[in-house]
């Protein structure tokens, strides 16, 4: 039933998209610098494509730019993660030694029963 679902949402935002492209069709011109700034370089960039994917552009550009931003923001929670990673193994691992080191002590069964799980 989900993927139908799924499957439906999917087709609604294409039949979306596809009508917003076909409505958007014109062709628009973008420039680097307004006229009188590239006058004065001497240079200017034109990008003449369809308005819908302008849009498209604009939006993709943005997603990069929002999700490398995130990914920058995060270091110090995944710093920290991996700090307490290395710190947890190195607790297991010394866990393990004591418990190798440790002379077997005579343990009652309920005792046994319960670290035996």
């Amino acid at each position: 039933m989900m993927a139908y679902l799924r499957y439906g949402f999917t087709a609604l935002v294409a039949l979306v998209l596809v009508t917003i492209a076909l409505a958007n069709r014109s062709v628009v011109e973008v420039k680097l610098f307004p006229d009188a700034l590239a006058a004065l370089a001497g240079f200017n960039f034109n990008l003449s494509l369809p308005l819908f994917l302008m849009l498209g552009l604009a939006v993709g550009a943005g997603l990069l730019l929002g999700f490398v931003w995130e990914w920058f923001r995060e270091h110090g929670y995944r710093a920290e993660a991996a700090r307490l990673a290395r710190e947890n193994d190195a607790m297991r691992a010394q866990l393990e030694r004591a418990k190798q080191v440790a002379p077997s002590i005579h343990k009652d069964d309920v005792l046994a029963l319960v670290e035996a799980r």
